[in-house]
């Protein structure tokens, strides 16, 4: 719930010109004060007039001045009465307001929360680092202050806390069902998933996630080998796969022309060796060997 309440204040300079007359009549009443004790000028009655009338000025002048306060764009004030919330203040410039205000200032701008590389295990059970970068800034000034203690450290540990969580929710790959979502294979959709868990999670602090993105994302040292194996292994399978259909698909077109030109006619025995031939030789890492028939088609 938004408890955040925006109160305007007045600008400062009409208060700043009243507080310097205010100093230069104090600066007035002290020359013609001394003067007078000094049984010069206007006398000594008259000086002890002018210096009791200082101690008006002097609290006036310390009261207008400690109501002047600045605000940059994209910065706010709170205002306490007496530990009584009052409002906050997003009014930038030269402000001034009731100097027994206790006014905090806080940034409204973005921040970036670049996470430390932690080691969790994703959903599979495999030890993997991850860590993460988060655009955030502050929406409701109340709750960032009277809702959480300190917000700051509230966005960095509910942060690494939700990466966790999130890094427990999927694999780290999805080798046994392509369709299934993986931390590697959809940064997109993951990147969705932490930024509304984030967001839920912030609330409470009056805080806004605008981004959430992986910066890191790698197998733990103690099993990157293995899976580094099993990657080159799932590669070289799927590169095979697409050779030998390929590779079926060429011989396929070879005796279909055969047939069709009517090169040579070849019972089911001389088609299945040479369907295997030519397996052999498309199929084959190394260059094939060609050996010439010189002799009849048969023998």
């Amino acid at each position: 719930m938004n408890r955040e309440t925006v109160v305007p204040v007045q600008a400062g300079w009409l208060y700043l010109v009243l507080d310097i007359l205010c100093v230069l009549i104090l600066i007035a009443l002290f020359i013609v004060g001394t003067s007078g004790l000094d049984g010069k000028g206007v006398g000594p009655e008259m000086g002890t007039r002018c210096m009791w009338m200082l101690v008006p000025f002097v609290f006036l002048v310390i009261f207008l001045s400690a109501g002047f306060f600045m605000l940059q764009p994209n910065e706010a004030a709170v205002l306490l009465l007496f530990g009584k919330y009052v409002g906050t203040v997003k009014q930038e410039g030269f402000c001034w307001t009731n100097p027994f205000y206790r006014k905090m200032k806080i940034s409204l701008r973005l921040r970036n929360l670049n996470g430390e590389r932690l080691k969790v295990n994703d959903h599979a059970g495999n030890p993997i680092e991850i860590a993460a970068v988060i655009v955030w800034r502050v929406r409701d000034t109340f709750a960032a202050f009277f809702e959480v203690n300190d917000y700051i450290g509230y966005v960095q540990t509910q942060s690494e806390s939700a990466l966790r969580h999130l890094s427990s929710a999927y694999p780290y790959d999805n080798w046994e069902d392509e369709r299934s979502i993986s931390l590697r294979a959809n940064i997109d959709e993951v990147s969705v998933a932490l930024e509304q868990e984030l967001q839920t999670r912030l609330d409470k602090a009056g805080v806004e996630v605008l981004e959430a993105r992986l910066s890191h994302l790698a197998y733990a040292s103690e099993i990157a080998e293995a899976m580094l194996r099993r990657q080159q292994a799932s590669a070289i399978i799927a590169a095979r796969q697409k050779i030998v259909e390929g590779a079926v698909g060429m011989v396929h077109m070879a005796l279909e022309m055969l047939k069709q030109e009517k090169v040579v006619d070849l019972d089911e025995e001389r088609k299945a060796a040479m369907v295997s031939n030519l397996l052999v030789i498309l199929c084959s890492e190394n260059h094939a060997q060609p050996v010439v028939n010189a002799g009849t088609l048969y023998h």
